[in-house]
C-alpha cells in the first residue's frame, strides 16, 4: 500500500500544475516533439523542460530522443493509478450516502 500511495502522490503533483495537465491532455491526441508541446506555452524552453521533466520523472510520460528531436509520448497506464483510486473514493462516498439515506428515510425507531 505504501508504494501505491507514493505513486499516487506523485502523479497528484505532476498534475497539480496547469501546464502539465494540458501537457497530458495534448499527449492523450498522440505523440509529439517537446518542441511542438512548448510553442503552446508563454515561457522559455528550459522552464517548459522542467515540467516535461517532473511528468517523466512521475512516470505520466516518456521522452525518446531521435536526432536532435525529443518526442513525449503520453503513459495511459499510470493514469490507471489516479482512476483506481478514484474508484475507490467513489465507492466509499457511495456506500456512506447509501446508510445516510437509509437513516434518513428509514422508519423513526432505528434513529433513536
Amino acid at each position: 500500500m505504501a508504494q501505491y500511495s507514493a505513486q499516487l502522490d506523485g502523479v497528484f503533483v505532476a498534475l497539480a500544475d496547469p501546464t502539465r495537465r494540458a501537457v497530458v491532455r495534448r499527449l492523450g491526441r498522440g505523440p509529439t516533439s517537446v518542441g511542438d508541446l512548448a510553442r503552446n506555452f508563454p515561457m522559455t524552453l528550459p522552464s517548459f523542460m522542467k515540467h516535461v521533466r517532473t511528468l517523466e520523472t512521475h512516470g505520466l510520460i516518456r521522452t525518446v530522443k531521435s536526432g536532435r528531436v525529443r518526442t513525449c509520448v503520453l503513459n495511459r497506464e499510470r493514469l490507471a493509478v489516479v482512476d483506481d483510486w478514484l474508484a475507490e473514493q467513489r465507492r466509499i462516498w457511495e456506500q456512506r450516502t447509501d446508510r445516510l439515506e437509509q437513516f434518513v428515510t428509514g422508519p423513526e425507531e432505528n434513529r433513536q
